[in-house]
């Protein structure tokens, strides 16, 4: 079965998919000094030996890229979705994992940016509703700055039942929510988690909130209403990787 195509832009983004050996990669479209740069960055591999390479001015690219408002830096690549993963086939004889889980949350930038603090803290994956997952969005990638290849993204048909599987499996959910009744660092963070974050404008869904074991916030100044999703996140994610690391 052929997978469908798609364009990405910017440097971080089509050279990390280069780099993928699971990837791949159909077409990519470079000018002359995006490709030396690929060469000078990877010297030791020709990432572009067996991809066919168009070489393009910065005008010619800028088609890609200037109905999205994106600077693509010189490089543009066509490139297939990568195999679906199951869920519960990664999680069977594993253990201390920590999943981000996000709940109605459909913004390119902020699921990217999101992506790149998760691959940056060593995330074990991310769990999105598959109708929400924006997969073709060079926005996405972009944010992501190439990290798209370095996390695991589970897409899953329901929110819930997955939660609700994950917990008879031994995982504990922690719901983020400004109105939580515990700061998150005073949580131990053993065993398995979910961090489960509601959407930019309305916050986790109710009957989808039923599905956490506890409510937990980041205590930030009293004067600010509250921190962008992606930000949010890039914070838990530190504080459980500097855990993990004392451990």
């Amino acid at each position: 079965m052929n997978k469908s195509s798609f364009f990405i832009v910017g440097q971080h983004a089509v050279i990390e998919a280069l780099r993928n050996p699971n990837r791949k990669v159909l077409r990519v479209f470079l000018t002359e000094d995006a490709k030396k740069n690929i060469h000078k960055k990877n010297p030791n591999k020709n990432l572009l030996q067996d991809v066919k390479v168009y070489f393009k001015s910065k005008k010619e690219l800028d088609k890609y890229s200037s109905k999205d408002q994106l600077m693509h830096n010189g490089y543009v690549a066509e490139i297939e979705h990568l195999d679906s993963l199951d869920l519960k086939e990664f999680i069977k004889e594993k253990k201390n994992l920590t999943f981000v889980c996000l709940d109605e949350v459909t913004d390119p930038r902020n699921i990217g940016s999101l992506i790149r603090s998760a691959a940056s803290f060593n995330i074990d994956g991310l769990i999105i509703k598959e109708r929400h997952f924006p997969r073709d969005s060079k926005l996405m990638y972009k944010s992501a700055s190439g990290c798209m290849e370095h996390v695991k993204i589970f897409q899953v048909s329901n929110i819930n039942s997955t939660l609700k599987n994950l917990r008879e499996k031994n995982f504990w959910v922690y719901g983020f929510d400004s109105k939580g009744q515990k700061d998150f660092t005073d949580v131990k963070w053993e065993g398995n988690n979910i961090l489960l974050f509601g959407s930019e404008g309305f916050g986790m869904r109710q009957h989808t909130g039923k599905y956490a074991d506890f409510f937990v916030k980041i205590d930030i100044n009293k004067d600010i209403e509250s921190l962008n999703i992606s930000n949010s996140a890039a914070i838990v994610f530190h504080h459980l990787s500097y855990l993990k690391k004392k451990s």
